[in-house]
């Protein structure tokens, strides 16, 4: 296939996940092939235990439009997306997370922002039109969860990124010309790098446009794991603006 043939690749960085991977590879197989124009999967295996990595192989060695991408150690969420999206062809690049927490249905939802003129489409999960799928069980997390990603988003608005209400939501799309100035230039491997890379595509002028999308939670972190990914980014942000005194994004 020609790599101006295709028109949307769909970037999957997997970490793990043995026991419910068949089932969303199963679902990704069903998006790729229902497509009327040519569309590709990027799978990045992040250094998964035997038993995922297995699974991968196996899934793309019968799907003829999957790439599988292996990183030779565990090198973060950041890093493979940006592995993910240096690799793709497609016209439209899409990432979004393995465990599909947003369905495949709102990768259509992002792209549609991009047909529209947007360089790059994230989804926006505080936006009064977005909806939530969550289990009774989770309730008792969300007050403590909905607290800090607000916080966190908060300092992340005045300290670099004004008017963006959601820079974590693990689904964004680009145009293929944003993702191949943007994700060269990354450096942050971790989950920080959503701030980097929308800071970057502002720093460069582009048009980033924020989308109501439904979301499902049924997995939620503990509140010392979530408390110390926070931490984590906000070294990141002081590594972004380091990066930009340094003219890394130049």
């Amino acid at each position: 296939m020609a790599e101006s043939a295709i028109h949307l690749s769909v970037v999957v960085p997997v970490r793990n996940g043995a026991d419910r991977l068949p089932a969303h590879l199963d679902v990704l197989r069903r998006y790729v092939c229902a497509q009327a124009r040519p569309t590709e999967l990027v799978l990045v295996d992040d250094h998964s235990e035997p038993g995922a990595a297995r699974l991968l192989a196996d899934f793309a060695g019968t799907l003829p439009s999957t790439t599988l991408l292996r990183n030779d150690a565990n090198r973060g969420k950041g890093f493979s997306v940006a592995r993910g999206m240096v690799t793709a062809r497609g016209a439209r690049r899409v990432f979004t997370d393995a465990d599909l927490a947003y369905p495949v249905t709102e990768i259509d939802t992002m792209v549609r922002e991009l047909d529209g003129g947007a360089d790059v489409a994230i989804a926006c999960r505080v936006l009064p039109e977005s909806r939530y799928l969550m289990s009774p069980s989770f309730f008792h997390y969300l007050y403590t969860r909905h607290v800090m990603s607000r916080l966190f988003n908060r300092v992340v608005r005045i300290a670099l990124l004004p008017g963006i209400l959601d820079t974590q939501a693990g689904l964004k799309a680009f145009t293929a010309r944003a993702a191949q100035l943007i994700f060269p230039r990354l450096t942050v491997a971790g989950f920080g790098f959503d701030v980097e890379l929308l800071y970057i595509a502002r720093k460069h002028g582009l048009e980033v446009r924020q989308a109501a999308v439904q979301y499902r939670y049924d997995d939620e972190p503990s509140t010392v794991r979530f408390a110390a990914d926070a931490a984590a980014m906000l070294r990141d942000l002081a590594r972004i603006r380091w990066n930009d005194w340094r003219g890394r994004y130049a």
